[in-house]
């Protein structure tokens, strides 16, 4: 699977758990932490650790299973990263996810928003 296949499965699976305002950052041509940063927002952190249980198991459940190669922030459940090499998913809760900013840090980088379909 690609990086950007991965990150897109990861997008995916956090609307299907209604995470809020879930986008996908292309770092490649301006970073070499990632290719791509998945962003999303759980409402409260009972929330958050679902929505990244979710993203485990669908990516784990896979073909091309794979599990993170580090997990950090689910003892404070404020700001979750999951780290699969070169797309890194995290999950802020509201008022963390709005005071880091993340999708600003790189300003002109491309952004893929993810909706949830009605």
């Amino acid at each position: 699977m690609t990086s950007h296949q991965l990150a897109q499965l990861i997008a995916e699976s956090m609307l299907e758990k209604q995470a809020d305002d879930v986008i996908i950052i292309d770092l490649h041509s301006v970073s070499s932490i990632a290719d791509y940063f998945v962003i999303g927002t759980g409402s409260v952190d009972v929330h958050l650790k679902a929505i990244v249980d979710y993203v485990e198991k669908s990516v784990y459940e896979h073909e091309d299973a794979e599990k993170p190669y580090h997990v950090e922030g689910m003892k404070n459940a404020r700001w979750v990263l999951l780290d699969y090499g070169n797309v890194v998913a995290h999950v802020f809760l509201p008022e963390t996810r709005h005071f880091y900013q993340l999708e600003t840090l790189w300003g002109d980088v491309p952004l893929e928003r993810f909706i949830e379909a009605s």
